[in-house]
């Protein structure tokens, strides 16, 4: 329970951090904690709408999860290294290997637990602007 709380704090940091520099126009640094390291990788708006796209890669260290979360719009990935299995409310559980993808619904609660390498992936978002990038789930 702990190491969930703990998670969903880094991703919110992540996501704070990295509206706040990029609002100040300053260089955004990785995040790190125990078990995940974050770092963005570009921000740029989507042209015509009040929306904008945040890319990043997450390194996670082997057999964790990641802790229950949401975002305001879609996730897609992509995973460079390792594997996880991604659960995602009200759908089958998704093996994730390297060299494969994933879409996550906006505003969908899921997880990820890694395997015994880890994973290194890459993430894209598109949120509204001033929405935080992800949320923590209730427990």
């Amino acid at each position: 329970m702990l190491v969930r709380l703990l998670l969903c704090a880094a991703v919110a940091t992540f996501a704070m951090t990295d509206i706040a520099a990029a609002q100040q126009n300053l260089p955004v640094v990785t995040q790190q904690t125990a078990t995940i390291k974050r770092t963005p990788l570009q921000k740029f708006d989507v042209p015509g709408t009040n929306y904008e796209t945040v890319i990043g890669m997450a390194e996670i260290v082997p057999n964790v999860n990641i802790g229950r979360h949401s975002h305001p719009g879609p996730e897609s990935g992509f995973m460079l290294d390792g594997e996880m299995v991604l659960m995602v409310d009200g759908q089958p559980d998704k093996a994730v290997k390297s060299g494969e993808s994933y879409q996550v619904p906006p505003g969908a609660i899921h997880d990820a637990k890694t395997g015994s390498n880890g994973a290194k992936v890459i993430a894209t978002y598109v949120v509204e602007k001033g929405k935080p990038l992800a949320s923590p789930a209730p427990q």
